[in-house]
């Protein structure tokens, strides 16, 4: 039995499918589905039992404890706003939840992967390598970045990283993140601006050594995702690694890309950043993926002009947009 949290979120129901494609369907899946459109991930996957996050903690005690045997618990549910201002929230989402089901899954010695991100890297001016003695000194930008260094820190202080697994996810895009609003990709939101207007708006640069649309990101397919997460809950390999490509890409070629894949002739307008994010916007992240490699994942990465040809010819201009 695999218990999933956050089945029902853009990664999380990915790699549900992912599960189902390996001939898995022996999940528990936790998510919130009250509002909002994230229902539809769910739609044509295969599991056993769907369970709301706000119950998730009693039905593990109550109903699962001692009676089903947990091969591992997919911790993937979080607050992923990296806007969102009430750190008291964050703090109870992304941190008191993940503590407390590590604590679970240490006592019951089942096997636990979480998510983690790259928003703990702040300016990127310490560098992007996951090695633990750099994380305690390591200084978020935002709330959320905050939110995830904790857990990261904690997992590491207490000795947890041989039995915990720990993902940074650098900028994942691809199908299923369609009810993410403001917190969808911009290669999504590209598509979307290029489809309505034929043309695409890009933030200009503010600080000196970036051209505008020069900024630069390690994007990841999120199938490349649902691969890194297989290798581990595959290979009993403790830590923290990097999600990320090693390789990043910038936004005008991220542009590029996508009006090729439409067929469409590149237009491409620079505006002004918004004063509410340009002392938090990161100029440039790349994954340090020399620990994923050594703990054996030897997998090539869609990079950026792949991975956009495939989300948008087969997914977003297609029938069925979901995976």
């Amino acid at each position: 039995m695999i218990v999933l949290t956050g089945a029902a979120g853009f990664i999380g129901s990915a790699f549900l499918s992912r599960l189902n494609m390996e001939g898995i369907s022996d999940v528990i899946v936790v998510d919130n589905l009250k509002k909002g459109g994230k229902w539809k991930n769910l739609v044509g996957k295969e599991f056993c039992e769907y369970v709301s996050k706000y119950d998730f903690f009693d039905f593990l005690l109550n109903v699962l404890d001692n009676k089903i045997k947990i091969d591992a618990i997919i911790h993937l549910g979080a607050c992923s706003s990296t806007t969102e201002d009430d750190m008291d929230y964050l703090y109870a989402n992304n941190f008191r939840f993940s503590k407390d089901l590590l604590e679970y899954s240490a006592q019951k010695d089942i096997r636990f992967i979480y998510a983690s991100s790259a928003a703990v890297y702040g300016d990127g001016k310490m560098g992007f390598s996951d090695d633990d003695n750099l994380t305690p000194h390591l200084k978020p930008l935002n709330k959320y970045g905050y939110s995830k260094w904790l857990f990261d820190n904690y997992v590491i202080k207490n000795k947890l990283n041989d039995f915990a697994t720990g993902l940074r996810f650098f900028n994942v895009f691809g199908p299923n993140e369609y009810h993410k609003g403001d917190m969808a990709s911009v290669v999504y939101k590209s598509y979307n601006q290029i489809a309505e207007t034929g043309s695409l708006k890009l933030f200009k640069s503010h600080i000196e050594g970036f051209k505008d649309g020069e900024q630069k990101r390690d994007f990841i397919y999120v199938k490349d995702v649902c691969d890194i997460i297989w290798f581990f809950l595959n290979n009993n390999k403790g830590g923290i690694y990097n999600a990320g490509t090693g390789n990043a890409g910038t936004f005008n070629e991220l542009a590029i890309e996508s009006f090729k894949a439409l067929n469409r002739k590149a237009q491409i307008e620079y505006i002004d950043m918004p004063e509410s994010v340009k002392n938090q916007y990161q100029y440039f992240t790349q994954a340090d993926a020399a620990k994923l490699r050594e703990a054996g994942y030897d997998k090539k990465f869609s990079f950026l002009p792949k991975g956009i040809e495939d989300y948008i010819k087969n997914y977003l201009t297609a029938e069925n947009r979901y995976i």
